[in-house]
């Protein structure tokens, strides 16, 4: 571990954002190249899976986002978070607006959301996986362009922990989303390309929050409170809700809780 955190310690921080994010898609893919491997997937093991997914969302969004937000802040008590509240309403409800504007299908839910569209359901998934992938892309990047600013708060050692969570948590998305195209008769070849497709946006939008912050350092607090902000929308209004759809809520809890403690642990002990 103090090999890889030396080695994005030598690397251009947009560059190190790329790379670690290639690392979350790659997990993805690994979730859902299940799909060549078994026909079904245990419901209990899945929704306990999507539990700990949405555990690492919040975890990452409390200890990698939001506190290093408030910390860099100028000012005290209110007017420290103050840019924290902004950027995290700003993130909520940017999901929010494309959730409810850019069509897009939920297979696990077997409902499409948006405005009426008469595009395909396969590309109505795909938008829906891009729309859901984006914010836990940008946290990786925005997390490494503080670095690369020179932020006292932000470290390689968090950045690669952040990295570490997201990438353990896409891989049960990545089987969430290829096993219920296999059970819809889909082959398993295109269950396994729509499947890692929902995190191959995750490398983009990296590379974009690294910049960003980058180019506008002033800024930083309030993307970080962004990020965490759509990343906990996600969670509410999908992982959550998804996890309970088969009233499994103890596995889900449990999972949740699990999630939440690894991505701590990871925060604290390579941050």
């Amino acid at each position: 571990m103090e090999a890889i955190i030396a080695y994005f310690s030598h690397i251009n921080p947009v560059l190190a954002a790329f790379y670690a994010s290639i690392f979350t898609w790659l997990v993805t893919a690994l979730g859902a190249s299940f799909v060549f491997f078994f026909k079904t997937m245990n419901r209990n093991f899945l929704d306990a899976m999507l539990g700990f997914t949405g555990g690492v969302m919040v975890a990452a969004s409390i200890w990698s986002l939001l506190i290093p937000a408030i910390d860099m802040s100028e000012g005290e008590g209110f007017f420290q978070v103050l840019p924290s509240i902004i950027g995290f309403l700003l993130g909520a409800g940017f999901l929010f607006a494309l959730d409810k504007v850019l069509p897009h299908f939920h297979v696990n839910f077997k409902q499409v959301e948006g405005v009426k569209s008469p595009w395909q359901k396969t590309t109505l998934l795909v938008l829906a996986i891009t729309l859901h992938n984006i914010p836990e892309g940008l946290a990786v990047g925005v997390l490494f362009g503080a670095v690369a600013a020179g932020v006292p708060d932000a470290s390689i050692g968090g950045a690669v922990a952040l990295a570490m969570g997201i990438g353990l948590q896409n891989f049960p998305e990545g089987i969430a989303v290829s096993m219920p195209l296999r059970g819809m008769g889909v082959s398993r070849r295109k269950s396994f390309y729509y499947g890692q497709l929902s995190a191959i946006v995750e490398p983009m939008a990296a590379v974009l929050g690294a910049l960003a912050v980058g180019f506008f350092t002033p800024i930083l607090p309030y993307a970080l409170a962004f990020a965490a902000g759509a990343m906990i929308f996600v969670v509410v209004e999908e992982v959550i809700p998804e996890a309970q759809q088969n009233k499994n809520s103890d596995l889900a809890t449990l999972g949740f809780i699990g999630g939440f403690i690894v991505m701590m642990t990871l925060d604290v002990v390579l941050g």
